[in-house]
């Protein structure tokens, strides 16, 4: 396979007088155009930025008269990111970003064990317009939801879009609500959920709630509907965590049904009762994956300032299990 060509964009700034003190990440984020506080933290755990002559970490913080050196590696399209004729489900879409209604079970970028049949792949079918302000391999992607997780995603087609985007959701300005299924009776019906997430130090795919490692994270839940042994709820995201509505449920020991990480597959009611062990045993079954749907996005669109609030429908499986659930109480 030929080599990449790998070139590099070089930028100085001088940080002027009377600048209070800030986290480099965010002032370059605030300062270099079309850039994202997450890209700016990779380029600085590259060492690709220098403040004064010397490597500084994300947390360092800027003083008037430093001179920061960023360098930005630009590479074309990686060649093995190949444009699939994958259906997608547009919910909204004009010149400038569209909003699609992923499907569960569909990873949103290639990525080690997932080179193909991801939503990068279906989009580089459906456009040449993809915003390359990511890493190569992800074009376009201005957020995640997880892989088994169905719902609203929003594509960006052009830098300029995706950065003002990308702005909206790190200062939390985008309104995003799920719904889940989640087992068990809520004591409150609406609360809220606080707790650092971090990686588990027994398996690093998985995240849990810690007191003083980690990053804050805020979920806010309202029951919608009430089951026998489930409950449906909104939550609304004040911070977008990975895994953070799943880690949260479960931590306050009401887990996401069919959750095969957080404990969403294990009976917690009617286990030692034959008939009611069946009747569960028989809605996982329906619901493969954690019965959770990124439901409604809202944000202000970059270049009209208008407000666009998106809704979507509940996918087959979710509502079949909802079905279920009201046939049992």
């Amino acid at each position: 396979m030929m080599a990449k060509l790998v070139t590099e964009k070089k930028i100085r700034i001088k940080v002027p007088e009377g600048k209070k003190k800030d986290r480099i990440d965010i002032f370059l984020a605030n300062s270099v155009e079309n850039a994202t506080r997450s890209r700016i933290q990779k380029l600085i755990k590259a060492n690709c930025v220098i403040v004064n002559e010397k490597i500084v970490k994300p947390n360092y913080l800027v003083c008037p008269n430093d001179l920061i050196e960023l360098t930005i590696p630009t590479s074309p399209r990686p060649e093995e990111t190949e444009p699939e004729d994958i259906p997608l489900d547009i919910i909204y879409e004009d010149d400038y970003l569209l909003v699609v209604n992923k499907p569960a079970g569909m990873v949103a970028h290639p990525s080690l064990g997932n080179y193909s049949g991801t939503l990068v792949n279906a989009l580089l079918h459906y456009t040449k317009k993809l915003s390359a302000l990511n890493e190569p391999g992800r074009p376009g992607i201005v957020h995640r939801i997880d892989k088994e997780t169905s719902g609203l995603l929003l594509i960006a087609k052009d830098e300029w879009t995706h950065a003002q985007l990308a702005k909206q959701f790190y200062h939390h300005t985008i309104d995003r609500e799920y719904w889940a299924v989640c087992w068990g009776l809520f004591k409150n019906k609406k609360g809220e959920i606080t707790g650092n997430i971090v990686r588990s130090t027994k398996d690093r795919k998985i995240f849990t709630v810690s007191a003083t490692e980690g990053r804050h994270a805020h979920t806010f839940y309202e029951v919608i509907e009430e089951f026998e042994f489930a409950s449906l709820l909104k939550l609304k995201l004040k911070t977008g965590r990975t895994h953070q509505i799943r880690v949260h449920m479960s931590h306050i020991k009401h887990p996401i049904f069919g959750d095969p990480t957080y404990g969403g597959r294990k009976i917690v009611y009617g286990s030692d009762l034959p008939k009611m062990k069946a009747r569960v045993e028989n809605l996982l079954e329906i619901m493969k994956r954690q019965a959770l749907h990124a439901k409604t996005l809202g944000f202000i669109h970059p270049h009209t300032k208008e407000k666009i609030l998106l809704n979507s429908e509940l996918p087959e499986d979710f509502k079949l299990l909802l079905k279920k659930l009201r046939s049992c109480t």
